[in-house]
């Protein structure tokens, strides 16, 4: 796949910020966290990633609009500025698995520019997205030009097929409950706002999504997230889900 994986939030990339910092941009603290989570312009030196970010076109997306679509040719590249996007993959039976999310400073349609395959995935804004787009042809002189920059997409590829191998041990090893209740833990690390009732999920993924996320079916996630509420380890508004009882989530995700 193209971009797998979850990944957590940073500060905005505007593209101002972006092109005129005198130094390598600091992630967000990361401490326990996996590499595949340091977004690519993290990775760049100043006159790297001010070479190619020139070579872009700024654009903005509404939410839901499709930044990618699966099986296209591979034409450009993406790199995000602002907001949040979904990746996903269909299968053919119309099942959708939700692979990653990406944000500020990541890239997406790598893998299909470097080798001229069609495009193995979807990438959807969730909100509003401001991102620069770079012209296969471009985007690959760039590598060339820039061996450092090659060698930091090289890494981050390497660090994301890890994340993914990971992924799917736990999904033979683990059971839907205790994938879902991970994935809820690692979705309030770094998609969570910390409210008076506990952490409040910003992300707005349907119960569709996180089933994709966790490889069961909708109707399974349902019963397991109404399990949840209760227990009272999650509540649900309008205004998204809640996790309120964490320590209980990871006692689930351990298999108690």
């Amino acid at each position: 796949m193209e971009t797998d994986g979850m990944d957590s939030p940073g500060a905005g990339w505007p593209v101002s910020a972006a092109v005129s910092a005198g130094s390598k941009p600091t992630p967000p603290s990361r401490a326990g966290r996996l590499d595949d989570q340091v977004p690519f312009l993290a990775r760049l030196e100043h006159q790297e990633r001010v070479a190619l970010l020139k070579l872009g076109r700024p654009m903005k997306f509404g939410p839901r609009s499709v930044l990618v679509h699966q099986d296209e040719p591979s034409t450009h590249v993406m790199i995000i500025l602002a907001g949040w996007t979904k990746v996903t993959h269909s299968a053919a039976n119309g099942y959708e698995g939700l692979l990653a999310l990406r944000g500020p400073g990541d890239i997406v349609g790598e893998a299909s520019a470097v080798s001229g395959r069609p495009r193995s995935a979807t990438v959807t804004a969730l909100g509003e997205v401001e991102a620069v787009t770079i012209e296969r042809s471009g985007f690959l002189g760039h590598l060339a030009e820039f061996p450092a920059t090659a060698l930091q997409l090289l890494s981050l590829i390497g660090d994301r097929t890890r994340a993914s191998d990971r992924r799917r041990v736990e999904q033979g090893a683990l059971g839907v409950r205790e994938r879902l209740s991970l994935l809820l833990l690692e979705l309030s690390r770094t998609h969570g706002v910390r409210e008076a009732e506990g952490v409040r999920l910003t992300t707005g993924l349907s119960q569709h999504e996180l089933a994709g996320a966790v490889g069961a079916s909708r109707e399974a996630v349902a019963r397991l997230l109404k399990e949840l509420r209760e227990r009272d380890i999650v509540r649900t508004s309008r205004r998204g889900l809640v996790i309120a009882r964490p320590e209980q989530l990871r006692r689930i995700g351990g298999g108690e």
